[in-house]
């Protein structure tokens, strides 16, 4: 193996060339390997003669060993180098590939990598954090209780002369026809049906507002062209409706009754478990905030050469996700008065912050030994499927074929774990705030 390296800033470029030569003592050597166990018509196992091998399978047997010693030639160029690359080297083939596999011609490759940058990170334990926090009110306790009770109110039965109206409950009885004909499903007595729910088809329930009990009145609608059942969808359908009662909704009262209602055994229980969520909101929400006050510090500590390729890498994916926003009308009002030019500067700072926070934090987390089990990248893989109903499996499948997919998965997990670490390692203090403070948004 032949190689040339050209260096400019943090971006390297290899020339590697391996001779033809090479390659067929490689090819010979893997068809050798390969021949006792052949098992080829008209030839006894393991006795096909290696110039048949070659005849038969020498461009795909070819093929596999310049593969591996493109790989093999990389992995030793950037070791000879003694260099980290910041990411995957990119391959550029100079070489005539069918001539390689074919035997006639010498491997020829260019191999551009970006070098990891060399910096010292700051000592986290001289970092001074500040962390949001907030005590749960007795107030936002009962207005939590408040919601949910209106969340589930008790239906009481209205007069006889009373018209019903949305979030109204009535009680039908209902038999659908289409053409003339009952269709299965269609039907029920005495269903409880509240009045804006959105429960049934469309136009259902708007036309029911205004009647009494008593009242028996015909409902025409149109099922949705993608209604589950295939056999109704786009059809016309038209309801006998009989109003029995007329409900009104009525917030319960809170209390052991309420919360029993709930399936639980009692209002303690609900507070308790009330308590718990906001308790755990509160708790993120100051981590958030910690974390983003950590990552401003590192920022402000750390001034380094970055990789152009990662930078330019983050940008393209930025950028792209700020046209999509401004072409779909939802971009930033601040942004929508901002040239272009203006834009792309904005826009690449963020792609150079995110770049040096990521080398910043990978080598934080590197002193401290921070790893991730295969274990919660399991529990992360799962969670990313769940996403997908009905296609668990695929999703599955698709980021256990493909590694740098996998290693998007892995990133954030490592960067929350040595996030956590320098939190745990540098000096946090919490500040009180209320918590509108604590839960306000964080400007992006």
């Amino acid at each position: 193996m032949d190689c040339v390296e050209t260096a400019d800033g943090l971006s390297r470029v290899y020339k590697v060339s391996v001779p033809a030569a090479d390659i067929e003592e490689r090819l010979g050597k893997r068809i050798d390997e390969i021949r006792p166990q052949m098992k080829l018509k008209g030839f006894r196992p393991g006795k096909v003669p290696r110039s048949h091998v070659l005849k038969m399978f020498g461009k795909s047997i070819r093929g596999e060993v310049v593969e591996a010693l493109v790989k093999e030639t990389s992995r030793k160029a950037i070791a000879d180098s003694s260099v980290r690359p910041a990411a995957e080297p990119e391959m550029e083939m100079e070489s005539d590939m069918e001539a390689v596999l074919e035997g006639t011609a010498d491997l020829a490759y260019n191999m551009h990598v970006d070098v990891m940058p060399d910096f010292e990170p700051v000592d986290v334990k001289t970092l001074s954090i500040t962390r949001p926090v907030a005590e749960i009110t007795d107030e936002e306790l009962d207005a939590r209780l408040q919601t949910i009770a209106e969340s589930n109110p008790q239906f009481t039965k209205r007069a006889k002369t009373a018209k019903a109206r949305l979030t109204d409950a009535v009680v039908i009885d209902f038999l659908g026809k289409i053409d003339g004909k009952p269709f299965e499903g269609g039907g029920a007595e005495e269903h409880t049906l509240v009045l804006g729910s959105n429960s049934f088809i469309p136009g259902f329930e708007d036309q029911l507002v205004g009647v009494k009990a008593g009242a028996e009145i015909d409902v025409t609608v149109t099922f949705p062209e993608q209604y589950q059942a295939e056999h109704l969808a786009g059809k016309e359908a038209v309801f006998e409706v009989k109003v029995h009662e007329v409900r009104a909704p009525k917030t319960p009262k809170i209390d052991d009754e309420f919360a029993k209602g709930l399936g639980l055994e009692g209002l303690d229980k609900l507070k308790e478990m009330l308590n718990e969520q906001i308790q755990s909101e509160y708790t993120a929400a100051s981590r958030d905030k910690a974390k983003r006050s950590l990552l401003d510090a590192l920022d402000e500590a750390h001034d380094f050469e970055l990789p152009p390729k990662m930078v330019e890498s983050e940008f393209g994916q930025i950028w792209q996700q700020v046209q999509s926003e401004l072409d779909a009308g939802r971009g930033d009002e601040e942004d929508k008065e901002k040239s272009e030019d203006e834009l792309k500067s904005d826009y690449r700072a963020i792609a150079e912050r995110r770049v040096r926070l990521g080398l910043v934090l990978a080598e934080i987390g590197q002193a401290a030994d921070v790893a991730i089990s295969e274990n919660e990248v399991q529990q992360a893989l799962i969670r990313e499927a769940q996403n997908f109903p009905g296609q668990e499996r695929q999703v599955i499948e698709f980021f256990q074929k493909n590694p740098n997919a996998m290693a998007q998965l892995r990133a954030p997990i490592y960067e929350d774990k040595v996030v956590d670490y320098i939190l745990e390692t540098a000096k946090v203090e919490d500040k009180s705030v209320n918590k509108d403070e604590l839960l306000a948004e964080i400007e992006e």
